[in-house]
């Protein structure tokens, strides 16, 4: 049996088509769960390294070999000398400072190669991991370990030994999650499915980091147990579920605002056709965790001293972004906060605690969530304070989003010239899809067509079900 998975940046669902009818996997209660793993073993991290006894005696002892050998050669040299009865060839010896310096470095490099190793081998026991919602509750609950917020947004980015084996380990128990239960639920083995991908993966690689992603993602579900895997751009995965609403064929542009990408696709949808005919996809890599971050900025960190106090801005950066591990790292091992005034320092510390910045994560998303829709909205962070709150406005969210939206717009603009025809639907889906400041640049660029809205959460996965039956109607 095929299904159509939907690997998503901040959620994931799966389903397929049977007897002409959709079916989606349900996880527990719902039809979706966060794309988020927690697991006991922690990935090798450079900034923990510290000069323990042990340590200490390899560095001294490494120290004392270097300055033998150092004798020793310097020993050899004079007896060639006098041997030639040549001019000495001058030997230069290396201080003391010089020998640690590069005893300590060696002996970092061996720790962070154990590390590497112990990291390879965690990845045999993920399959004790927690995923989705239940994830964070227990990485908050256990304050240790490790938390991985969308490895999606990681698959184009380079990647490094252990790194790499344990970003493709939690892909693989994510998609035999997605495996078993589907099977579970529809009674046979499935071993096929069609995952979405986007148009443009986020990636610090150009074109070859959408290549690594989608090798590491197929590497991943073969290990998962899928036989045959294939792929659909996620904007066309939405036209196969738009075109199994419709008897009369139309011209659309399906546009899917997810978590971390923005992906467009022209295609005329409905009729007697089995599929879609798709005429081109666009994308870029931002979407709704790019606001995310923006509303962060603008909202949330000034209760932790920015613009207030003289702290470096890029420190709140790696406190907002939950989903970079590195940046993650970074924050939690800054000292010096507790020189910065009061009440911001404390506040800071604070959030170094584990699961605080994943917790600040989580009220910024249901701020941005709540404004797409009232006027204004209020978050208590009592768990950074009591009593401390975070009240925001519609004029937060609309000004977050700006950067966001002037990239959303030329890419409107773009596609708009690139199109042969203009469409008589505007068909938008994915989660930032709500947005009212979403409908208003749609509606500037293309004023002439139909917004269609489709479902936020559940378009493109309803869409990959529909290819994955083969266009079932």
């Amino acid at each position: 049996m095929r299904i159509g998975i939907d690997f998503g940046t901040s959620y994931s669902a799966a389903g397929a088509v049977i007897d002409g009818q959709l079916e989606l996997v349900r996880f527990g209660d719902a039809q979706q769960f966060r794309t988020t793993a927690y697991f006991p073993q922690a990935l090798p991290d450079a900034s923990r390294f510290e000069l323990t006894p042990a340590l200490e005696a390899e560095v001294d002892a490494l120290v004392r070999a270097s300055r033998a050998e150092q004798a020793r050669v310097a020993a050899r040299a004079r007896e060639r000398a006098e041997a030639s009865a040549g001019p000495a060839i001058p030997f230069v010896a290396r201080s003391e400072a010089q020998l640690r310096r590069d005893a300590l470095l060696l002996v970092r490099r061996h720790w962070l190669e154990a590390e590497m190793t112990r990291a390879r081998q965690s990845v045999a026991e993920l399959q004790n991991a927690v995923y989705g919602d239940a994830a964070i509750e227990a990485y908050l609950a256990e304050g240790d370990g490790h938390l991985v917020v969308s490895p999606k947004s990681m698959l184009g980015y380079k990647l490094h030994g252990a790194a790499r084996d344990v970003l493709v380990g939690i892909a693989l128990h994510i998609l035999e999650h997605i495996r078993v239960t589907a099977s579970e639920q529809f009674g046979v083995p499935v071993r096929e499915a069609v995952l979405g991908r986007p148009v443009e993966f986020r990636s610090s690689m150009g074109a070859a980091g959408g290549e690594q992603a989608i090798e590491l993602l197929t590497e991943a579900a073969r290990g998962a147990g899928f036989d045959r895997v294939t792929f659909l751009e996620e904007p066309a995965a939405a036209a196969f579920g738009y075109h199994r609403e419709l008897r009369s064929t139309q011209r659309t542009l399906v546009v899917d605002i997810g978590g971390g990408t923005t992906d467009i696709a022209a295609a005329d949808v409905g009729g007697e056709a089995d599929a879609p005919r798709v005429h081109g996809a666009w994308g870029i890599a931002q979407g709704g965790t790019d606001v995310d971050l923006a509303l962060s900025m603008r909202r949330f960190m000034p209760l932790f001293g920015k613009d207030h106090t003289r702290t470096p801005v890029h420190h709140y950066y790696e406190a907002a972004a939950v989903h970079d591990l590195q940046r993650q790292q970074a924050f939690r091992a800054r000292v010096g906060f507790g020189d910065v005034p009061s009440p911001f320092g404390e506040r800071l510390i604070t959030l170094q605690e584990p699961g605080n910045t994943v917790r600040l994560q989580r009220d910024v998303e249901d701020a941005k969530i709540a404004l797409s829709t009232q006027p204004q909205h209020e978050a208590l962070l009592d768990y950074i304070e009591p009593g401390l709150r975070a009240a925001c406005v519609g004029e937060d969210l609309t000004r977050g989003a700006d950067a966001y939206l002037r990239a959303f717009s030329a890419l409107l603009v773009d596609v708009r010239s690139r199109l042969d025809r203009l469409p008589d639907t505007v068909f938008l889906t994915g989660g930032m899809s709500r947005g009212p400041y979403i409908r208003r640049v749609v509606a500037d660029v293309f004023p002439e067509a139909e917004a269609v809205h489709g479902n936020a959460s559940l378009g493109v996965v309803s869409g990959l079900a529909a290819a994955a039956g083969g266009g079932d109607r």
